[in-house]
């Protein structure tokens, strides 16, 4: 039998590093000078250094050939916020997240970095620079939610002794920038349909959105922050610009940005809210005879028209965070990755690849 080898300080995975934040991940840990290995269900890139893995997240014997002399784990995959398969969320978010625990415990993984979400606290209504101390959502609006709550406790409850594993966990909100495959095409795809004309409320409500560059910050400083005897574990932590914003403000200056017209027309939060919540109840009713997707979902509905954004104090404090980008240089970078769906680009450049409908996470 081989010898295993000696967990380096210097190696990491990125478990979900296909995605838009977990490639993001990769390449700053390349820049940073780690050897990084990626886990996921699907290789969309390639990266010179880099070792794919390809397997199901809940199979353990899959996974430990990429935690091998790893010894910090980012986790960072889940299904898109946007999907309605509660099964899916709960075989990934929870059954995998349990498998991710026992493999980097039977690897020796030093330290585990999960991505959780600020909406583990949401339940529709406002948040006004909510910090990490407030209770979890008691009745969380989607599936995504009620999975993210449940994960993030398995996550921070295996800090400790017992397994020799350092954990914490990241929540960011908003996440945008380059390579999206939601936000922006979700934005023009819905534009060039005539769909974005309305404002849901009074458009007053301010919002956190958090440039990419950020949350892998934030990562990065989470993980070396883990130490034996370090306050931070255990912990969750906000990561956001900082920079709270009118909701559709923010959405305006990416449509302007790209050449369409911002929405100009309000309705009434209550009512759209009410309709959304009776939409989603008959989907559920007749789901057995017909399946369709309402457009808005009550968690949509109400992440358009109400307050929420988050405190950074204790990753300030804690971590050091500050910031890399900031919302103007965020918005103009992001515009500046899609010059294939601008308004006035040539139909044959119009390479949209339009995702789900989330718009958080």
């Amino acid at each position: 039998m081989a010898a295993r080898l000696r967990p380096s300080n210097k190696r990491c995975a990125v478990i979900g590093g296909s995605g838009f934040l977990g490639r993001h991940l990769v390449e700053k840990l390349l820049d940073r000078g780690y050897t990084v290995s990626v886990f996921d269900i699907r290789k969309s890139y390639e990266l010179p250094g880099v070792a794919f893995y390809r397997g199901d997240l809940c199979d353990q014997q899959a996974l430990l050939p990429a935690l091998e002399a790893v010894s910090l784990v980012f986790h960072c995959a889940s299904p898109a916020p946007a999907c309605d398969d509660r099964e899916l969320f709960k075989r990934v978010n929870i059954d995998g997240t349990r498998t991710v625990i026992q493999a980097c415990t039977e690897a020796g993984v030093q330290k585990l970095v999960l991505t959780s979400s600020a909406s583990v606290v949401y339940e529709g209504r406002d948040i006004k620079n909510g910090k990490e101390d407030l209770a979890y959502a008691k009745k969380p609006l989607d599936f995504y939610t009620e999975t993210k709550i449940e994960q993030e406790k398995l996550v921070l409850e295996a800090c400790g002794p017992g397994n020799g594993l350092l954990t914490v966990a990241v929540r960011p909100h908003g996440i945008f920038g380059p390579r999206d495959p939601q936000l922006v095409p979700v934005l023009v795809d819905m534009a060039r349909r005539g769909r974005m004309t309305f404002i849901i409320g009074d458009g007053t409500n301010l919002v956190d959105f958090t440039f990419v560059e950020n949350v892998v910050h934030g990562h990065i400083l989470a993980a070396e922050s883990l130490q034996p005897g370090s306050s931070t574990c255990g912990k969750a932590y906000h990561i956001t610009n900082d920079e709270p914003v009118r909701f559709w403000d923010f959405l305006s200056e990416l449509l302007v940005g790209l050449g369409y017209k911002p929405p100009r027309y309000h309705l009434p939060y209550p009512l759209v809210y009410g309709l959304a919540l009776l939409l989603w109840l008959l989907a559920l009713i007749l789901r057995p005879l017909v399946s369709f997707k309402p457009t808005f979902t009550p968690m949509r509905v109400a992440l358009a028209g109400t307050y929420h954004y988050y405190s950074c104090d204790r990753a300030k404090r804690d971590l050091g965070y500050k910031p890399v980008v900031g919302l103007k240089e965020g918005i103009q970078r992001t515009v500046q990755s899609y010059p294939h769906l601008r308004r006035d680009a040539p139909v044959e450049a119009r390479r949209d690849q339009v995702g789900p409908t989330g718009l958080f996470n």
